[in-house]
């Protein structure tokens, strides 16, 4: 099982523009042999919840129509996508929504982010339920960005028979995740971590991607880089 972790400089507030980018990196990574291709958080839209708030051009739905060019890249290359942004929730506010899109197109599942931080608890609902999803027999669990600050997210997943964890994510420069989340998580439920992050300046201030995965023993296996948007390849077989 190859996974891509993705990066890419969102266009704020241009579903359309990042749409065809996320298009053109699922057909890629497909190309190289990726069966999954991750996104990071907000990716659709940019993190910027401040103009998600203000405009609700930006929210969107499960089967929304303009994500069609990522369903039909899906089917080109046959690989599934966890692609993150301001889906509508039951509530009528937007979550912070993974939605994973399956190699036929379909929806496989969403997982709406549960510990929001800072600004996005007056912009967004948080979810209440865990996210999971199988392909090709191998189970995966979904996080984003601040849940990965809790181990019980990851715990759960490694008691619920999950081989790897999905985290999308914006960590700007500073962020200490790189060295005290991400790995721990890996190593403490010995589990495949696969991270994608964003490229660029937004709303959490200046991102420099380093997009990859840590293996079950807490060791880097991919890393896509600090400056340039593509991928990683991750092999996530056991």
């Amino acid at each position: 099982m190859i996974v891509a972790a993705a990066q890419f400089t969102p266009a704020p507030g241009d579903i359309d523009a990042n749409v065809r980018t996320m298009a053109e990196l699922i057909r890629s990574a497909g190309v190289e042999g990726a069966r999954l291709v991750v996104f990071p958080e907000l990716s659709l839209t940019g993190y910027e919840p401040t103009r998600v708030r203000t405009d609700p051009g930006l929210h969107l739905a499960e089967d929304d129509a303009r994500l069609g060019p990522l369903r039909d890249a899906c089917r080109a290359v046959s690989a599934a996508a966890v692609v993150n942004g301001p889906v509508l929730t039951a509530s009528g506010r937007p979550g912070i929504t993974s939605l994973v899109i399956g190699p036929d197109g379909m929806l496989l599942t969403r997982y709406d982010k549960a510990n929001l931080y800072g600004i996005e608890h007056d912009v967004f609902a948080p979810g209440t339920t865990d996210g999971r999803f199988e392909l090709d027999g191998v189970r995966f669990a979904l996080a984003t960005c601040y849940d990965n600050r809790f181990p019980e997210p990851a715990e759960r997943a490694a008691a619920e028979g999950c081989a790897v964890y999905l985290a999308s994510s914006v960590l700007d420069v500073a962020n200490d995740s790189f060295e005290k989340v991400y790995p721990v998580r890996a190593r403490d439920n010995a589990l495949y971590v696969v991270l994608a992050n964003v490229l660029g300046s937004n709303e959490a201030g200046t991102c420099e991607g380093r997009s990859g995965a840590w293996g079950p023993d807490g060791e880097r296996i991919a890393d896509a880089g600090p400056a340039d948007p593509g991928f990683a390849l991750a092999d996530v077989g056991r």
